[in-house]
């Protein structure tokens, strides 16, 4: 059964722009979307206004918006608030995809609304968009067990295993946005938190 929630309309990953950063676990949202993007045939686009590359995809007969900002992690959501704004869609109708420093490598949890946990592109996003109540895939990418180490570690590449992980977390993710489209949040959850990572 759906719940009463907005259908998504737009989902937004979340990652710094340029080759250098390309590969680093701190663009694991990047990679969902552009993992959703070629699945569904989709060229994202540069796009001024928006501050980010955009496409549109449909899935499961319903289109959906994609956006990578590429304002840098920590004023991502100045990309995302023109977004919503031009095209009129609400907090709670926008999907963010974003690495989890709290969460093991390739696990991958959903949820709706909750805090910042210290992530500069989710404190940005909250901010711009004037509340925390949108949804987000949560990509574990590990802790390197000291929180002096995060930034150097967010901004490096993970080991191949980690890699793979993180991957296969994605794909699995990735999988269920046709029932998420469709409003189907709390089967979605119970996939994404049941499966072994």
């Amino acid at each position: 059964m759906a719940d009463t929630h907005p259908a998504i309309q737009l989902i937004v990953g979340l990652g710094n722009p340029g080759p250098e950063y390309e590969p680093t676990r701190h663009n694991a949202g990047f990679w969902f979307v552009d993992e959703l993007a070629r699945r569904h045939g989709v060229t994202l686009r540069r796009e001024n206004r928006f501050h980010g590359w955009v496409g549109q995809a449909q899935v499961g007969g319903r289109n959906v918006w994609l956006l990578k900002p590429d304002t840098f992690m920590n004023r991502s959501g100045q990309s995302i608030v023109a977004f919503a704004l031009f095209y009129k869609i609400p907090r709670d109708a926008i999907l963010i995809a974003h690495d989890e420093l709290d969460l093991p490598a390739g696990t991958v949890r959903l949820k709706r609304g909750g805090g910042h946990g210290g992530h500069n592109g989710l404190r940005s996003t909250i901010q711009h968009l004037g509340g925390p109540d949108f949804v987000r895939v949560r990509i574990g990418i590990d802790h390197p067990g000291h929180k002096d180490d995060v930034v150097d570690y967010v901004l490096n590449r993970p080991s191949q295993d980690d890699r793979r992980a993180i991957e296969d977390g994605i794909d699995a993710a990735a999988d269920q946005v046709s029932q998420l489209l469709a409003g189907e949040f709390e089967r979605v959850m119970h996939e994404l938190h049941s499966r072994k990572a």
